[in-house]
């Protein structure tokens, strides 16, 4: 299970913001009115003052950049300017793909600790080991670093070395590794048997979310009968969103029909509307959908989707309550603008903006004593400029983002599965089709 504690609502927040519902596309700007170009020309003047008269030369393209994203922010939390390097950030990111030596991190003691070296990688390989300390990349020392910037550093081109220095427990020197970077393919999607109950734990949506969930669901049938197989548990618990089309693949992987999702901006015209497919890659098989105030964006897609159409009963707490759409459009330079263009709504015709999925089973995940008091829930409602929903009340959206480290410890996951064996009851399981609810 994921055990990100001390950072979780951080990353709750700002995968939300980074790894919203994503479109591609180009999009042609219309022409502004004569005032508005008169300010920009202001706007020229000022620029032009501070080059020249700031009492130290500024960086000139930082300037124009922080400017740029000065106005977006001014707009909402989620839209941005995004430089060369974010950008290509952002599509390793969606791509699920990366060169690096495959190691999953976390920072402990001003030093990177590794959590896992993932199997058949450069890493796992060369012999790093759960718990190593990493003290030096390439001879610079860790301390001092955050956390992605050591990340950003064992990265890099396929096919090129990296000098690793580690600290191990019970070893009387440093050990060093030299590795050489692979191409390294993050699993979008973990998935295990719990006994007669297959558990499907999607991590983000990337470009391999749907496949890695076909996979998955495949695997779970070669090992448990289907005469054995009580059903499935998808857990979306702190999946901070990606991309669109992922989300309405994984979501029409159990649905046979109906509406999953529509998107819809200020022009009523290019309202869009996306449907299911025939085939259920489950059977028919009873589902539990897993959220918590770490579920944002295309994973309330999907929770909302099975919710609304009755394929699923959503057990958690309220989730994170993005429901905006951001299309990247390429700029010059190889950057991109993230602009929020539409907002989603589920099958029933709502929107989640601002208010997030509200569980059919309502299921606390209590936090351990200590995380009790240093800890806080949020959601899209607290983000100063957020887009005010149309649903919005003052409860706002979302909740605690915690998931215990280990199976035994997690309430919301043994509810569930006492619910797929019978061993509790609820008037919203199993979810009923045939009382799917939809917009009119």
């Amino acid at each position: 299970m994921v055990r990100r504690v001390s950072l979780l609502l951080v990353g709750a927040l700002m995968g939300a913001t980074a790894m919203g519902v994503i479109y591609s596309a180009g999009v042609p700007a219309q022409a502004a009115g004569p005032s508005t170009y008169k300010e920009l020309a202001i706007f020229g003047d000022v620029f032009e003052r501070v080059r020249a008269q700031y009492v130290t030369p500024p960086d000139e393209e930082k300037l124009v950049e922080n400017a740029i994203n000065g106005m977006l922010s001014s707009l909402d939390p989620h839209s941005s300017y995004m430089n060369a390097k974010d950008a290509a950030d952002m599509q390793t990111q969606t791509k699920g793909e990366f060169g690096g030596i495959g190691i999953e991190v976390t920072m402990e003691d001003e030093l990177v600790k590794v959590i896992t070296p993932i199997d058949d990688t450069p890493g796992a390989r060369a012999g790093i080991l759960a718990g190593d300390l990493i003290s030096e990349i390439n001879g610079e020392p860790v301390r001092g670093l955050k956390l992605e910037e050591a990340v950003e550093k064992m990265r890099g081109a396929v096919n090129t070395p990296i000098k690793l220095t580690v600290l191990r427990k019970g070893a009387d020197k440093p050990l060093e590794f030299n590795i050489v970077r692979e191409i390294i393919a993050v699993k979008a999607v973990k998935s295990r048997v719990e006994g007669d109950v297959g558990y499907l734990r999607v991590i983000s949506f990337t470009e391999k979310t749907y496949d890695d969930l076909e996979a998955a669901i495949t695997k779970i049938k070669k090992e448990v009968p289907a005469d054995k197989l009580k059903g499935y548990v998808l857990d979306l618990r702190l999946n901070p969103g990606g991309l669109l089309d992922q989300a309405i693949y994984v979501s029409d992987a159990f649905l046979e029909k109906g509406e999953v999702v529509s998107t819809r901006s200020r022009n009523a015209d290019d309202t869009r509307r996306f449907n299911a497919s025939a085939g259920d890659l489950t059977d028919g098989k009873p589902v539990i959908v897993l959220v918590n105030g770490g579920s944002a964006s295309a994973s309330e897609i999907v929770a909302g989707a099975l919710q609304d159409l009755k394929r699923a009963t959503v057990l958690g707490t309220r989730s994170f309550g993005k429901g905006s759409v951001q299309t990247i459009i390429p700029m010059g330079e190889k950057g991109a603008l993230r602009l929020t263009t539409a907002l989603y709504y589920t099958p029933s015709g709502k929107s989640i903006q601002g208010t997030g999925i509200e569980p059919d089973i309502k299921v606390e995940q209590p936090l351990p004593e200590d995380l009790k008091g240093r800890v806080r829930a949020e959601g899209e409602s607290a983000l100063p400029g957020h887009i005010q929903g149309q649903n919005e009340t003052n409860e706002g959206s979302g909740s605690f983002a915690y998931v215990p480290p280990e199976a035994k410890d997690d309430v919301q996951l043994n509810y569930a599965l006492d619910l797929l064996r019978g061993n509790k009851t609820d008037p919203s399981f199993p979810a009923d089709p045939e009382k799917a609810v939809v917009a009119k």
